[in-house]
């Protein structure tokens, strides 16, 4: 069952094999689309006839990493994709610490005494469960099963994985092969919000705007 859509998508950028985030940029870009997604689904959030974010319910949702985005939506009307670019690097950091407190991220002590690192070590404790998350996504995509029974959070994170130009869930060949399937996957983000939808389609070409030129693989 999906802890909710800014938290599976954590898992599906991480490579189990490095142990490691694929590209922790990346990942942040992708983390704040699903947590801004994730707001929707539960009607937190809407667009309003400009196609800016506006609030619905400002109510706790007992998870600080969408609290946390509730109060900064509160600032000011803003579009999908200007939300998708703010403050993605506190986004991505909270879902390392919410994951942590549910025990699916072991994050290592920081060295009061050592260099002044980056970020913090994060190993996911138990690398199948983001494997499995990662294949019924990719299975999503390349399958033939109705893209209608797919569960809604598998369908966005499908969404995200390919517009994202996720390499280590959808390869350029998948993303070319299952275009159409790929659509269809992301109109259903589309049917509740069309304006995070467009902004998903383009989450690429936002990545390389935002980052002056990263590769878009």
């Amino acid at each position: 069952m999906s802890r909710g859509l800014h938290l599976d998508a954590y898992l599906l950028a991480f490579d189990t094999r490095a142990q490691c985030l694929q590209d922790r940029t990346r990942a942040g870009f992708l983390l704040r689309a699903a947590a801004l997604a994730e707001l929707a689904h539960r009607g937190a959030v809407a667009e309003d006839g400009a196609g800016r974010v506006r609030i619905v319910s400002a109510a706790a949702t007992g998870d600080h990493v969408l609290d946390a985005l509730l109060a900064e939506l509160g600032d000011r009307p803003r579009s999908w994709k200007a939300w998708i670019r703010r403050s993605r690097d506190d986004t991505l950091e909270a879902v390392e610490e919410r994951l942590a407190v549910l025990g699916v991220v072991t994050m290592a002590d920081r060295d009061p005494y050592g260099p002044v690192a980056p970020q913090r070590t994060v190993a996911v404790d138990d690398p199948r469960e983001a494997l499995d998350l990662q294949e019924r996504v990719a299975e999503l995509v390349r399958g033939g099963a109705p893209v209608a029974a797919a569960p809604f959070t598998d369908a966005v994170l499908a969404a995200l994985a390919a517009h994202g130009h996720l390499r280590l869930v959808l390869s350029r060949h998948d993303r070319w092969v299952h275009a159409r399937r790929i659509a269809a996957l992301t109109d259903r983000l589309a049917d509740e919000t069309p304006g995070l939808a467009r902004a998903v389609s383009g989450l690429n070409l936002t990545m390389v705007a935002a980052q002056g030129g990263m590769g878009g693989g």
